[in-house]
């Protein structure tokens, strides 16, 4: 290895439902790297095996997505020189997920959820050429279609990783979604009963985490879930908007076939190290305010720590 400053690396290694098990590996530091490079330095000089999703390198495909001493980053926007070098550094896959392959996790149910959210409804009397809107309904939209589906979000949200109720819930990254739908000036349609009924809003309690792990500082809480919690509490929670509807016979349910899909247990096994008390994970939140996920300690398996010289190549 050439002489210069190095990195300790940590990264999970397992298969999907077996033991997994943290390799520890030392990566020759260079001016700018990023998480990213050091698991491709891994990829092609020690470990080819292992299984990271990528694509941009330029933090707009959202793909690369993992948590790096237990905080959800984009691994191609967070630099080895934000961290202390003295100490290992954690990578491990999104534990809210269903763990795939090392890195790697099962993200289609996102994609479900997606499919269950009204499409854009414009005015079927009203030709296309004749829409108009103002430069203020524009800018208020673009923030919301900033989003590159990293999920992220999705992922730091307790009440999806927890996993405390049966009862679905559609997630910040599509709460962002409706929140550009409803607020379009040229859409028609009420999505206020599926973000009730269906989309479970009321569950979230605007902790702001979302927000704070955004790769594209999207204000999600503020400018897309707060105004969508308002809309719904003016609608069912107003005594004289609910007198009106019960007198003109139109307090209708939510639209039939947009049900969400069950949201699969995360199976990501990150129990920590040999030697750690708490995971890395856990650890790195230790003295800050509570933060979401460590209620979902139940549902890890079991972890060891080994070396890529010592247990790499062990099947077992």
């Amino acid at each position: 290895m050439a002489e210069g400053p190095t990195a300790t690396l940590l990264v999970f290694r397992g298969e999907a439902g077996q033991r997994g098990r943290f390799e520890e590996f030392a990566i020759p530091v260079q001016e700018g790297m990023v998480v990213l490079d050091a698991l491709h330095w891994i990829q092609g000089n020690a470990a080819p095996d292992l299984a990271v999703r990528w694509n941009c390198k330029a933090a707009k495909c959202g793909s690369c997505s993992a948590e790096v001493n237990g905080h959800p980053k984009l691994t191609c926007k967070t630099r080895l020189s934000d961290f202390d070098l003295a100490e290992p550094i954690t990578v491990e896959p999104m534990r809210s997920f269903p763990h795939i392959r090392d890195l790697v996790t099962d993200v289609s149910w996102n994609y479900a959820v997606n499919r269950s959210i009204q499409p854009f409804t414009p005015p079927a009397d009203v030709p296309q050429s004749e829409w108009r809107w103002q430069q203020a309904d524009i800018n208020r939209l673009q923030e919301f279609r900033k989003c590159i589906e990293c999920f992220l979000c999705q992922d730091v949200c307790h009440v999806l990783r927890n996993h405390e109720t049966e009862r679905p819930f559609l997630g910040p990254r599509y709460l962002v979604r409706t929140a550009g739908l409803e607020m379009h000036p040229i859409d028609q349609a009420d999505r206020r009963p599926y973000l009730k009924e269906v989309g479970n809003i009321g569950y979230c309690n605007i902790t702001k985490c979302c927000t704070e792990v955004c790769p594209e500082h999207i204000r999600i809480t503020d400018n897309a879930i707060i105004p969508l919690k308002e809309r719904v509490a003016d609608r069912y929670y107003d005594p004289l908007q609910w007198a009106w509807r019960k007198l003109r016979g139109r307090d209708e349910a939510p639209p039939a076939g947009r049900e969400l899909p069950v949201f699969p247990a995360g199976s990501a096994p990150l129990d920590p190290p040999e030697g750690v008390e708490t995971s890395p994970a856990d650890q790195a939140r230790a003295g800050e305010p509570p933060r979401p996920g460590t209620a979902a300690a139940s549902r890890r398996p079991d972890t060891e720590s080994e070396t890529p010289s010592e247990n790499r190549d062990d099947p077992n």
